[in-house]
């Protein structure tokens, strides 16, 4: 059966309520042909996501119409495989267990500058061998700031975090690799890093639709050796300690109206001390 997943914008709702409230799913999802595999809920936003298999959207709004009341604002439909990507997995609960757990997820994009002549600047085994070292720096950071890789594209890797700040810890891990290897000759270019975040269903009617298409537009903005990050990722890292560049609009492609962004400091020499990204 197909897989949905919706959205919820609530008032005032604990996570009991949203315990108490699945478990009313759960006992009339039969009836609908629907079967809830889980549910997400974000007390600080008021926002709730369910993911259930069922016949049809409408059978999965009915479920949620019968037992509670609590419809849906959008429901969507997903492919399993890439809601798991996005979301780093899914944790099953206990029927009834009261929890908080977000669906705003960072999506981190890097990007090789200059990929598409690479072959022809160094020949076939020696961008390989680039790609390669790129690649094994992404995914040891990945595995450090507990980001999942979600996808690589050709000339970068797309990770989704469930922290802000694990993200751009990756980001700046990513980053500094990658200068080390540039100076020890292994590395014969710069590498953009573009940062989004976002909850998976959003107005554009896809998981994570906004948030993946601004983390790559922003990763191929950025200046080589830079990480550029939408301001809503610097404002939910506020308090954590990173450095960052001052804001500045820029119009990108698929987006109607321009985008504040920041850089995100990384270098001795842009955040003001010794090369650490935190604050004294």
């Amino acid at each position: 059966m197909p897989l949905y997943m919706d959205r919820h914008e609530l008032a005032g709702v604990t996570a009991m309520d949203l315990a108490t409230a699945h478990l009313k799913d759960l006992d009339l999802q039969e009836r609908y042909g629907v079967e809830y595999v889980n549910y997400w809920f974000d007390y600080a936003r008021q926002h709730a996501f369910c993911l259930a298999r069922g016949p049809d959207a409408a059978a999965v709004d009915a479920v949620h119409r019968a037992s509670h009341g609590q419809v849906a604002n959008q429901i969507i439909e997903v492919d399993q495989a890439a809601v798991v990507r996005f979301m780093g997995g899914i944790t099953a609960h206990a029927p009834g267990e009261a929890y908080v757990d977000t669906a705003f997820r960072t999506v981190l994009f890097t990007d090789l500058e200059g990929s598409t002549v690479l072959t022809q600047r160094l020949g076939d085994a020696a961008a390989m061998a680039v790609l390669r070292r790129h690649d094994e720096i992404v995914r040891d950071a990945l595995g450090r700031t507990g980001g999942t890789e979600v996808k690589h594209t050709g000339d970068g890797i797309m990770a989704s975090f469930r922290s802000v700040a694990s993200a751009i810890e990756a980001a700046i891990a990513i980053q500094r690799r990658l200068a080390d290897a540039e100076r020890n000759g292994q590395m014969p270019l710069g590498v953009r890093v573009g940062l989004a975040a976002g909850e998976p269903v959003t107005e554009r009617d896809d998981l994570f639709g906004a948030a993946v298409q601004l983390a790559a537009r922003l990763s191929s903005r950025a200046a080589p050796r830079m990480i550029l990050a939408s301001t809503t990722v610097r404002e939910l890292a506020v308090g954590k300690g990173f450095h960052f560049g001052p804001s500045r609009s820029l119009r990108l492609k698929g987006f109607d109206e321009p985008v504040r962004t920041c850089d995100v400091l990384w270098a001795a020499s842009e955040a003001g001390g010794d090369g650490s990204h935190k604050s004294n």
